[in-house]
């Protein structure tokens, strides 16, 4: 709307946004003044972020690895690539199967926690001689690029669930390796070292390429956010300047609320007796 149909703003109170990357997209904009409408980040409302992010990618993950190779995790060094909420839940995908999982991270906090959950942590090139299945998480770039595809073991198995398809240089293995297509969305290159790597999805979303993404109760959560965004931007416009904003904690918890009952859980409810020390 903003570069192509820039008439119809006017007729717009605001804008809801729950990807990671979209959400990046309007921080840049809102820096640039290209941003011309309120908008809310619903991605960091903690009902989408550490439910979709985490619990969403945790199953959906190793759904889609497991329908393109019918691998089994147990036993093999898996190698995600960050660790957000995305990764968290990738690891922990990872470790529930019985994989020895290797983070890479440039943040020294995220980084630590992989650690004290007991994952190693060191750098892509070092990951990239001993991993036999690799994830990107980032919603960054350029994570496993030609220096990495060279040391990697023969048939290594390389896979993205963050960005697109920009997390893996599938761009430099399409121009400089000999590519075989084994079923849908399941490539195998072979590179001049005579090694094989083996791509998902093209290089784009795994969960989404080679399965059917994540389940509709974690996904009820997001969309939940999103009504909620929306109806907050409709009936309170004026209290939205144009910028990007996050939901109220209130409305958050108001989405966690709606999903307890499904689940069987009973809220504690507090006393007007305060605690005593």
């Amino acid at each position: 709307i903003h570069t192509k149909h820039a008439e119809l703003l006017e007729g717009v109170r605001g804008i809801s946004e729950e990807t990671t990357t979209g959400v990046h997209n309007l921080y840049k904009m809102f820096r640039e003044g290209l941003l011309k409408v309120p908008a809310i980040n619903v991605n960091d409302s903690v009902t989408k972020s550490k439910f979709d992010n985490l619990y969403g990618c945790r199953e959906s993950l190793l759904d889609g690895i497991k329908r393109a190779t019918d691998i089994m995790i147990a036993g093999k060094v898996c190698v995600v690539g960050g660790y957000g909420d995305v990764g968290k839940g990738c690891a922990q995908a990872f470790k529930g199967f019985g994989g020895r999982v290797i983070v890479t991270e440039i943040d020294p906090i995220n980084a630590l926690q992989a650690a004290m959950e007991g994952f190693q942590v060191t750098t892509m090139d070092e990951a990239a001689e001993i991993g036999q299945i690799f994830v990107t998480t980032t919603g960054n770039i350029d994570i496993i690029c030609k220096e990495h595809f060279v040391k990697m073991k023969d048939d290594a198995i390389v896979c993205n669930i963050g960005h697109f398809d920009c997390e893996v240089d599938v761009a430099w293995l399409d121009k400089n390796a000999k590519k075989v297509n084994i079923k849908q969305h399941v490539d195998r290159y072979e590179l001049e070292n005579g090694n094989h790597i083996i791509v998902l999805a093209s290089g784009r979303l795994v969960n989404l390429g080679c399965a059917t993404g994540h389940s509709s109760f974690v996904m009820s959560n997001s969309f939940t956010n999103q009504v909620l965004a929306q109806i907050e931007l409709w009936t309170k416009h004026n209290a939205y300047p144009i910028g990007v904003h996050t939901l109220p904690k209130k409305l958050d918890e108001e989405v966690a609320a709606l999903h307890l009952d499904h689940l069987g859980v009973k809220l504690t409810k507090l006393t007007p007796k305060p605690a005593t020390t």
